[in-house]
């Protein structure tokens, strides 16, 4: 064969190859997957403990069959209305608890996680952008969702923001062709993904932004394209064209979004939620981020090849893509949780913009032949296997391969085991960051005083509770008002130490992480009130 016709080789590969050998974007699928379950990030994945009211909401809803609308895990505010508004995800992990332990909560996320950034590298190398800089910024826009990377239900935002961007961007681009009519029937997907989407996690609101966005540059493109000439008459048309689909398809996605179990109640307790300056001031998540961990750093870097790529190629961006990079600048610089959705959009919108060092020899074959494979039965079997492994508890053999587990550093695991061993039924006050987590191993012989779902708590809860884990001034006012007989807090915490020194606590288990202290009965002193 002659030199050169590389390319040409690569388009006669045979079917079998084009459908058995792995792309890069698989052996990117299998590598994050792999190092997210085989790996001590398995750990890390159930770094929150919010998780465990997720698994126990799910597996509530399985038992009694419906719906909760009241709070059934609190002692505090037990039977107060709550919008379980990720219900959806729950079921989901729920299952997977209740089968497969927390192995299977983990397998799932890491199947959702690896999913979202194996189709971000595969979408980069099929719209242009190089194979080496389209592998680099998918790295670097995995590691700046470090920060959030948890198994929680924001991962299949991820995932979903990720297919609204690339139908919508791909539905814009080829609509530019005048010459010939799209019929968009792929924005159809958007309502029946709503349907989805609105039950699985409060992100839902994020497809509406890319819907507004895009309808918004198709606007003013329409307006911009007056002219009597008959190339902008044309353009003109088919921005009227696409403005007039996603006006129709962003009614018919807010109408799905309705369908969900508190209809148009849940906007507005979300309006409520995000609207309580107090919350978004205290919740460290909504905070802007520290530049100094490293899941930020790579944020920041991923800002400045942003503002690279636009000063060399900026005039290159079509409008809807300017208002996306001005968005998640704002947004991941606004709050830590924002990063990973950021991340995502600005790769997504610079990488095709970005020129690759050379497209000839090995990397131009390569290349060529990352568009044609076309099947993906390694990620598929990788799944499998390990599915086939965790239910078999983890093991093959003799030899543990996945062990998700609470950290017990950094969860009180120990003290939890005390509690169970005994037996107590009292509610037990631990800082809202553990509150899910004795849920998740408690529930529903006790229940929590406080834990991290704080649209449920509300403002006025957490500012006593926030008073009294930081010893001010009436600290001891919410101990009362909530009758608390039982204090599970990390050692080193302020409250610990005063209560250590105050003559009606006593000591129940004490580890390096963790002192459970009991209140103590004014009828003997030998007498402990979560006994």
């Amino acid at each position: 064969m002659a030199e050169g016709s590389g390319s040409s080789s690569v388009t006669t590969s045979p079917v079998w190859l084009r459908l058995a050998a792995p792309s890069i974007a698989d052996i990117f699928f299998i590598a994050l997957f792999g190092t997210l379950l085989l790996t001590p990030l398995a750990v890390r994945l159930l770094g929150d403990a919010g998780i465990g009211w997720h698994i126990r909401t799910g597996q509530l809803i399985i038992m009694e069959h419906r719906i909760p609308h009241t709070d059934p895990f609190s002692s505090s505010v037990g039977g107060k209305p709550w919008y379980a508004w990720e219900w959806l995800y729950d079921l989901v992990v729920g299952e997977c608890e209740a089968r497969l332990g927390l192995n299977g909560v983990v397998w799932f996320n890491a199947a959702v996680t690896a999913a979202a950034f194996s189709w971000l590298l595969r979408w980069l190398i099929r719209r242009g952008a190089h194979l080496l800089v389209a592998t680099a910024l998918a790295l670097l826009a995995l590691c700046a969702s470090m920060i959030h990377l948890l198994a929680r239900p924001h991962v299949v935002t991820w995932l979903f923001t990720m297919a609204w961007f690339v139908v919508l961007e791909g539905y814009e681009r080829r609509s530019e062709d005048v010459k010939r009519p799209i019929v968009g029937r792929s924005l159809l997907l958007f309502p029946l993904s709503m349907l989805l989407w609105v039950n699985v996690h409060g992100g839902f609101l994020m497809g509406f932004v890319l819907l507004g966005i895009f309808l918004a540059a198709a606007l003013w493109e329409w307006s911009h394209w007056r002219s009597d000439r008959i190339e902008d008459a044309l353009q003109e048309v088919a921005a009227r064209h696409r403005a007039t689909k996603l006006a129709g398809v962003a009614l018919l996605s807010v109408l799905a979004s309705l369908v969900n179990p508190y209809g148009w109640r849940l906007y507005q307790h979300i309006l409520s939620y995000l609207s309580s300056r107090f919350l978004m001031n205290h919740i460290q998540e909504f905070q802007s981020p520290d530049f100094h961990g490293i899941a930020q750093r790579c944020f920041l870097v991923l800002l400045l090849i942003t503002l690279v790529t636009l000063a060399c190629r900026g005039r290159q961006l079509r409008a809807s893509a300017i208002l996306i990079v001005i968005f998640a600048v704002y947004t991941g610089l606004y709050a830590s949780r924002s990063i990973p959705v950021s991340a995502l959009l600005l790769v997504m919108v610079i990488g095709p913009l970005i020129p690759g060092w050379s497209r000839a020899g090995f990397l131009s074959r390569a290349h060529s032949l990352q568009t044609q494979l076309t099947g993906h039965l390694w990620p598929l079997a990788m799944c499998v296997a390990t599915l086939l492994i965790a239910i078999n508890g983890g093991r093959i053999g003799s030899t543990i391969w996945i062990d998700a587990r609470f950290d017990p550093t950094k969860m009180p695991v120990a003290a939890v085991d005390y509690v169970a061993a005994r037996r107590m039924s009292h509610p037990i006050l631990t800082p809202d960051s553990w509150g899910g987590y004795l849920i998740y191993r408690r529930f529903p012989q006790e229940r929590v005083v406080a834990d991290d779902r704080h649209d449920l708590y509300g403002e006025d809860f957490f500012k006593s509770y926030l008073k009294m884990v930081h010893v001010e001034a009436g600290w001891q006012e919410f101990l009362r008002d909530h009758d608390v007989s039982c204090v599970l807090f990390p050692r080193n915490a302020a409250l610990t130490n005063v209560l250590l020194e105050s003559p009606g606590w006593a000591v129940l288990y004490r580890d390096d992480v963790a002192v459970l202290m009991a209140r103590q009965t004014p009828q003997a002193s030998g007498e402990r009130g979560c006994n």
